[in-house]
């Protein structure tokens, strides 16, 4: 199949739990990620969203809408209507199988099946359904170029004009991205949040000084870095993040200060850095903590005199660039270890802007639920459901150790399994405990009389950012699962499933039963 960025989407519509599982399991070890859901009203409004290459969709559904009530819904709709349709029925009766042809369906699947043959149809309408898209998107590119051609003696008149507007429209373009990543963008009425607030407001009067921003991962320090940049006089140039822990390490310096062509194996012509890119406006470098400290020398000559050369080449290249940083390690720690130059810091943190957890403001919570249910309601043209009392009172109680990226993927998926209009607790996923106060107050597991000697355990050093967020929470709750460590961090289950069991071969977690069931423990 495709690569891991690029896999193919499937939505299995079943009222059995079993025979959803018994599709993911048969799909999914073959490059395909699965989206299960139980009813036709749940499939309608995760396809609108996902918009999948395909959906498996049984006949007879409980609720509201069966099989050939869901399918002509999908049909109907513009942004579903190509979407391909695969039935599964216990039913073999020529009458059903016409019925779910003339209701939009391309195949059907008969129960009991083998999973040859369902994974056999599924690889072959998708690899139908992608070599369509791909024909039609050809076909209309064509069609765009032979009206480009036919429109060319009016081309000069037009370029004409756009030039003219072009200062306008650069103005307006900001404009708009102020307002997104402005200080209106922040939510938060908490004292905590309002002194971020007012730090945002006092850098934002300067063009020049550079910034240190720290905090927990998922405390939203890429929005205050954008607010920096879009609030002050650099905000009609170019914003260029970078995160420092993507780096590797061979092509860092070619990568920040660019090369030219010849200068190593692969530099088949001249390449702009980073730096090069943001010049005139803001370079923000997320996970500063993991720039090479090979490289920090350079960086910091580049901090003082706003020059430097790129990789193979003799000439410098003066650039006018704002750095902005963000951290979520303990860089004086760094310091004294020798990973992290002390003068390369203070140069850093001329302004330093503290971005507390969401435990830190938990006044905030109710301002941030109501955004991002307004938001994710929006994005699937549905009316935002309302949240219990008791559901807020959950959210307001827990300890959120993945701050706002946490609360933000609980409410999109709330959005999507809320019934009657109203988020219930039942559609909280605290990782399936009983009361979200026990995940922060009762740990599920004695580590004082469980596992080796703290002493004894591995060293952390070299962890990645989202391997130390899988210890945080392991450490906090108790446990975690494949499925939980991919809704956390937003990753597709290949990667939750590597990154789980690299910790578990280091040493720092161990796991308990086997294959989807399995649950990783503190070591």
């Amino acid at each position: 199949m495709s690569d891991e960025t690029d896999r193919p989407k499937v939505l299995i519509a079943d009222d059995v739990d079993e025979n959803r599982e018994l599709l993911r399991e048969t799909i999914e070890p073959h490059g395909f990620d699965a989206f299960l859901v139980p009813n036709g009203s749940l499939a309608i409004r995760v396809a609108k969203r996902v918009l999948p290459d395909l959906i498996l969709l049984d006949i007879r559904m409980p609720g509201d809408l069966d099989g050939f009530e869901t399918c002509q819904e999908l049909k109907t709709d513009p942004s579903t209507k190509d979407i391909p349709i695969i039935f599964i029925t216990v039913e073999n009766e020529k009458s059903t199988i016409v019925k779910a042809f003339q209701a939009g369906a391309i195949d059907y699947i008969i129960k009991p099946f083998s999973k040859e043959e369902a994974l056999a149809r599924v690889q072959t309408h998708v690899n139908l359904h992608r070599l369509t898209t791909e024909l039609r998107t050809k076909n209309t590119a064509l069609q765009n170029e032979i009206k480009k051609r036919e429109a060319a003696e009016s081309a000069k008149t037009q370029v004409e004009e756009a030039l003219k507007t072009e200062a306008e429209r650069v103005s307006f373009i900001s404009e708009q991205e102020a307002t997104r990543w402005g200080i209106s963008g922040f939510i938060g009425q908490s004292e905590t949040f309002q002194s971020v607030i007012q730090n945002v407001k006092k850098v934002q009067q300067s063009n020049s000084i550079s910034v240190l921003i720290t905090g927990e991962s998922g405390t939203g320090k890429e929005l205050v870095a954008r607010a920096v940049h879009f609030g002050s006089s650099r905000g009609k140039r170019p914003f260029i993040p970078l995160n420092c822990s993507a780096i590797p390490r061979d092509l860092a310096e070619s990568m920040l200060f660019g090369h030219v062509k010849g200068s190593f194996s692969g530099a088949a012509t001249d390449q702009k850095g980073y730096f090069e890119m943001a010049n005139g406006g803001t370079l923000f470098l997320d996970e500063i903590g993991d720039l090479p400290l090979e490289l920090q020398g350079k960086f910091l000559r580049v901090l003082e005199n706003h020059r430097f050369t790129p990789v193979g080449g003799t000439k410098e290249i003066e650039v006018d660039v704002r750095v902005v940083a963000a951290t979520n390690r303990d860089l004086a720690q760094y310091i004294e270890e020798q990973k992290f130059r002390s003068d390369l810091y203070f140069r850093l943190a001329r302004f330093t802007v503290e971005v507390p957890s969401l435990r830190d403001r938990q006044d905030d919570i109710p301002l941030l639920v109501t955004h991002f249910v307004n938001l994710f309601a929006s994005e699937t043209g549905q009316s935002p459901p309302g949240i219990s009392s008791e559901s807020l009172e959950q959210l307001k109680s827990y300890g959120f150790p993945g701050n706002i990226r946490e609360l933000k993927n609980m409410m999109e998926r709330a959005v999507i399994e809320a019934e009657n209009d109203e988020i219930t607790p039942s559609e909280l996923h605290f990782f399936r405990a009983k009361k979200p106060q026990q995940l922060v107050t009762e740990p599920r597991f004695n580590t004082q009389s469980v596992g080796p000697n703290p002493d004894s355990r591995p060293s952390r050093e070299g962890l990645t950012p989202e391997e130390e967020e899988i210890l945080e929470v392991v450490s906090t709750r108790g446990s975690l699962t494949n499925t939980e460590c991919r809704e956390l961090l937003t990753i597709n289950i290949d990667r939750a499933y590597y990154l789980l069991n690299k910790l578990q071969k280091g040493g720092h977690l161990r796991r308990v039963g086997g294959h989807r069931g399995a649950r990783y423990l503190p070591a």
